[in-house]
């Protein structure tokens, strides 16, 4: 059974995110500020969180660091907080998606099952190395990259932008991660790059690079790989 570890302290809100998870075969256990969280984390080992930024005891952000110094588990934010910088600060310290209260309940079922299956994808192939799509083929082993039966050629640039998106299928990818990635921690607000070189990329793979399939823009964010 796949289980879900959900952190909020609004206990009306945590009885319907625990009727509505189980009703769908969901095993749950919940944690009402940071300290239970971890510690429940710890001894439980759930497959997916759902955190919420504003708990008692400490922010959310601070329990996503704390978990991503020790798990790749999925960790979806379910906040009130809107801003974009607030976002962006969550997705820099690990989270994995972020859902905006008041939210529906469907939708965030949804991205708990995505979340899932990608997980349980990466455990059946842990060292695969070929990513295909119905566009193009990237062989991470090889570092190419084909289209069309002919090989693209990538500048070494465009080359990591891209292997560190197909890489994180599905995962927004935060435009100060990208940066810091490629460019150097220095480099972490010259948007400007991103946006360019992201714009080759698609010229290159994409059949409509003005309505990209598979290199997504989330605006004011970062960019995810779709497969």
């Amino acid at each position: 059974m796949t289980r879900v570890l959900v952190v909020e302290d609004d206990p009306q809100l945590v009885r319907a995110l625990v009727i509505n998870l189980q009703a769908r075969h969901f095993g749950v256990d919940a944690a009402p500020d940071g300290a239970t969280a971890l510690r429940l984390a710890a001894a439980r080992q759930p497959d997916v969180v759902v955190v919420d930024l504003g708990l008692p005891d400490m922010d959310g952000v601070d329990v996503i660091k704390a978990l991503r110094g020790w798990t790749r588990v999925p960790i979806r934010v379910l906040s009130a907080r809107r801003a974009s910088d607030e976002k962006v600060t969550a997705l820099d310290a690990g989270a994995d998606d972020y859902i905006t209260k008041p939210f529906s309940m469907d939708e965030l079922m949804a991205r708990l099952r995505a979340a899932v299956r990608r997980t349980k994808a990466v455990q059946i192939a842990p060292e695969k190395t070929l990513v295909t799509t119905d566009e193009f083929t990237v062989d991470l082993a090889a570092k190419k990259v084909r289209r069309g039966g002919h090989d693209v050629r990538l500048t070494p640039t465009e080359w990591h932008l891209l292997e560190i998106l197909v890489t994180n299928p599905g995962r927004l990818v935060t435009h100060k991660q990208l940066l810091r990635e490629v460019w150097g921690a220095t480099q972490g607000n010259k948007t400007n790059y991103l946006r360019v070189y992201m714009a080759q990329l698609r010229r290159k793979l994409e059949a409509d690079p003005s309505h990209p399939r598979y290199l997504v823009t989330e605006p004011g964010m970062g960019y995810r790989f779709e497969e």
